[in-house]
């Protein structure tokens, strides 16, 4: 009865990924459910076994939201664990707990969503807690044997009493006190006693620095306005993030591990960890580098502090200059529902899905996939996250694993930050440079922007609901879409009165994995394009779902206008395109010679198919881009760029605002393509079609 119950109150409810500004934010009286039954405060209150907890929840003055209808998830400590928890503390009783302790035990213990086990995947849970951090989620077994899930590697839900539901949300009851660190990123890495050469090497390079920020206290959302538009027929609402946080995702190699490879290397650490590592980073970086100014200059083993020393390079290389806060984000979603199994809008039995991060070391990105499709499993496992992997019929580079925990004994988060295991060195050396990254780079642009993925703005909510059409859903119970205010992207400009939105992912969008970023009114944007591993000639593309409600825009690289302007209502059947060409035979039932010369004759006009490798769901079937007329990549420029500068792109509005055109821009994903891919001229022979 109570899983029925629970289900039924899903079926209502849906699942949010609302998130607190503070733990006494109330959702507000518009997000409430009316039911007569037991609330999260009643259950708490009213069984004498949580009686500690329900005084700690009262002191932090939460017990009136979880009284109200809502949608909470409640990981609650029994008596006995609450004074554990107190016994290790030194505490004599809950009555000598701050007001301030019992907010911060409170707020960790409970968020704003519901989530039963089943839905609670290895990772993080999307939703943070109410003291604004992510619990961690991994899956073992309790001394009975029984499957549980298992919470910051500390506690676990207890089997026997899992999934309690009550009127507003479900109650998971736990076996140990939920704690997390308040320091930084980097004090965490040195707590670790596993990775302490990694360390010392942060702490030499002076790149522990680098990582204490954590949040921009300049910035206040609170203050900012709602912002309504509509793209097609939706009419939705956007918020602007509440706070602007700094992150890192630091990827690291184990002491045991590094031993192993710098003897294998012959590398010996009688002159100090440290001097090892130099001569590591200059077997690495030397092939790649010995003839780069810049890097001669700051060669040395007395120079490891400046940017290009090898050392240098070496340790900021390993991290991402955003906090991707689980395991599981590491790569596009993950949906497991209807007929998506896999990462959402990803056919992931014929494409590995993978995304692309900048790196601390300036101008270089790192490359994170998850291995999927069986016929290039190499000796890699399904289902795991690797750095740097490239294997398929042209290359074999196995990349190194990234393992989702480290041991129970030690933290793996911070508020700014988290570090992973690997299982071999990750380097920006000739592999990856010339094999790894000699590909084409397809970025969801929701990866482009790391705000974006630090402040879990990316694919948040639920993909498999939509909002009403006829109005601006206020609920945010299904997600919420964003627009950021003038300032907040970094290495982005805003001129005019334009706004940039980030629309939260649907599962039946025509948009790669499901999310888009759209620019609205009168806009002239530009921002940082991500680095390439080489100097070249590459093509900047852009992916996107043409639309008759979308606008015209004039388009630059480096300030310099690339042709004529955007016009993003035509379809690839438009007459000046391909007209009926393009439907005289689908793609899936052409040649390999048909689908050749179809892409010539594309490329040859400045466009491309969509994806085959991407998809948008009904939920009921798979709708695939490459054969639809409106989602098709556009070849924005071809242009010659050098990897140690910067360089932009500039998306200016040309059109005029009329009933029912919001001058709309779509910004779904960014394609950068090296010359040595899109540079196909033998008969018969095409770029991938992935």
């Amino acid at each position: 009865m109570k899983r029925l119950k629970y289900f039924l109150l899903c079926a209502i409810c849906g699942l949010t990924s609302i998130g607190f500004s503070s733990c006494s934010d109330d959702p507000g009286a518009e997000n409430y459910y009316t039911f007569k039954g037991e609330m999260m405060s009643d259950y708490i209150t009213s069984r004498p076994q949580y009686s500690d907890f329900a005084y700690i929840v009262q002191q932090a003055g939460l017990m009136d939201i979880l009284s109200a209808y809502g949608h909470y998830t409640c990981f609650l400590p029994s008596n006995d664990v609450v004074r554990a928890y107190l016994k290790k503390k030194g505490i004599a009783s809950v009555e000598s707990l701050t007001v301030a302790e019992c907010d911060t035990i409170a707020c960790t213990h409970l968020v704003g969503n519901m989530y039963a086990t089943i839905e609670m995947n290895d990772g993080t849970l999307n939703t943070a807690n109410m003291n604004k951090r992510y619990i961690q989620i991994t899956h073992t077994t309790d001394s009975n044997q029984n499957p549980v899930v298992e919470l910051n590697r500390m506690s676990h839900v207890i089997f026997e009493q899992k999934d309690d539901s009550v009127e507003n949300g479900i109650v998971q009851p736990i076996t140990v006190l939920l704690e997390n660190s308040n320091s930084s990123i980097a004090d965490i890495i040195k707590d670790n006693k596993k990775i302490s050469m990694f360390y010392e090497g942060l702490v030499a390079t002076g790149l522990k620095d680098s990582l204490i920020k954590i949040k921009d206290e300049s910035y206040n959302g609170k203050i900012q306005s709602p912002y309504y538009y509509t793209s097609d027929f939706w009419h939705e609402i956007a918020l602007a993030p509440d706070e602007k946080k700094y992150g890192y995702t630091v990827f690291v190699e184990p002491d045991s591990l590094l031993n192993l490879k710098l003897a294998e290397r012959g590398i010996s650490t009688s002159a100090g960890n440290i001097k090892a590592l130099y001569d590591l980073a200059c077997q690495l970086y030397d092939p790649v580098f010995k003839n780069d100014p810049d890097y001669q200059a700051a060669y040395g083993f007395d120079k490891i502090t400046q940017r290009y020393n090898p050392l240098n390079m070496y340790i900021a290389y390993h991290i991402l200059t955003r906090d991707v806060i689980g395991w599981n984000k590491l790569t596009p979603l993950e949906l497991h529902q209807g007929i998506v199994d896999g990462a959402i809008g990803i056919k992931t039995d014929v494409m590995n899905p993978n995304d692309w991060y900048e790196t601390l070391l300036p101008h270089t990105m790192m490359k994170l996939e998850q291995l999927t499709v069986r016929q290039y499993v190499g000796s890699g496992i399904l289902g795991q996250r690797y750095v740097n992997r490239r294997v398929d019929s042209k290359y074999n580079v196995e990349g190194a694993r990234v393992l989702p925990t480290v041991e129970n004994e030690y933290t793996q988060d911070a508020p700014n930050g988290r570090y992973f295991y690997v299982t071999d060195i990750v380097a920006f050396d000739s592999d990856t440079q010339n094999k790894v990254m000699n590909d084409r780079i397809r970025m969801d642009f929701s990866t482009v922007f790391p705000e974006v993925m630090t402040m879990n703005i990316r694919l948040n909510g639920d993909p498999t609901k939509d909002d009403e059409s006829g109005r601006a859903d206020q609920t945010f119970k299904n997600g919420k879409n964003y627009y950021f205010p003038k300032g907040y992207l970094d290495h982005v400009t805003m001129k005019g009165n334009g706004t940039l939105v980030y629309r939260r992912p649907h599962w039946n969008f025509w948009s790669y994995e499901g999310d888009e970023f759209n620019l609205f009114g009168d806009y002239d944007f530009e921002f940082r394009l991500p680095p390439v591993p080489y100097e070249g000639e590459y093509q900047i593309r852009l992916g996107f779902c043409a639309l008759p409600t979308r606008g015209v825009a004039q388009v630059y690289f480096d300030n310099k206008p690339q042709g004529i302007p955007v016009d993003m209502r035509k379809f690839l059947n438009d007459e000046s395109i391909l007209g009926n060409k393009f439907s005289t035979k689908t793609w899936s039932k052409m040649t390999d010679d048909e689908k050749a010369e179809d892409q010539k004759m594309l490329k040859n006009l400045g466009y491309y198919r969509g994806a085959y490798g991407g998809y948008h769901s009904g939920g009921s079937s798979i709708n695939e881009f490459v054969d639809n007329y409106r989602t098709y990549r556009l070849v924005l420029c071809q242009v010659h760029i050098n990897p140690k500068k910067d360089h932009f792109l500039r998306i200016r509005c040309t059109s005029s605002a009329k009933l029912g055109n919001n001058n709309e821009f779509m910004m779904d994903y960014l394609e950068i393509v090296p010359k040595s891919v899109y540079g196909v001229t033998e008969a018969g022979q095409m770029e991938t079609d992935l």
